[in-house]
């Protein structure tokens, strides 16, 4: 098989419906809209979520809690994640990200103590509970924060 010779899967490729091109399509004059009212417009239509002037569902139920728009939400890893690296490494969120145990840097890397580390690491990060820290530096290692 050559480039040039590679088609599509037969059925796969449809012509799109070409609306509005006189009778013989079958698609002419209203182009599949029906006759007058608001979704035969241009630009007509009503909005997602819209119920014809019924109080709508989103408006119905009742809100509950409190959504704080100021929350840091902190990346976190535990112990137990660390200890694929070598002895000596330093462990950084970039190196975290690189090697694949988080996927972003929210807010900021928060290191939590669950799990046991066995390696001797230097561990950098903006926050660390108490137990980690513990945790690390019985296990020989630093824990920094940036």
């Amino acid at each position: 098989m050559k480039l040039h010779e590679l088609r599509p899967a037969k059925g796969a490729v449809k012509n799109r419906k070409r609306l509005g091109r006189g009778t013989a399509t079958g698609q002419g004059k209203t182009a599949g809209r029906g006759q007058k009212g608001q979704k035969a417009r241009s630009g007509g239509g009503v909005r997602p979520g819209f119920e014809g002037g019924q109080m709508p569902l989103y408006r119905r139920l009742p809100k509950r809690g409190f959504k704080n728009p100021f929350k840091k939400e902190w990346t976190i890893v535990n112990l137990m994640d660390l200890n694929r690296f070598e002895d000596g490494t330093e462990v950084t969120p970039e190196l975290l990200k690189e090697a694949g145990v988080i996927k972003k840097i929210k807010y900021g890397l928060k290191v939590l103590g669950d799990g046991e580390l066995q390696k001797k690491l230097t561990i950098k990060a903006h926050k660390f509970s108490k137990s980690a820290i513990e945790k690390i530096e019985a296990a020989g290692g630093k824990a920094e924060v940036i």
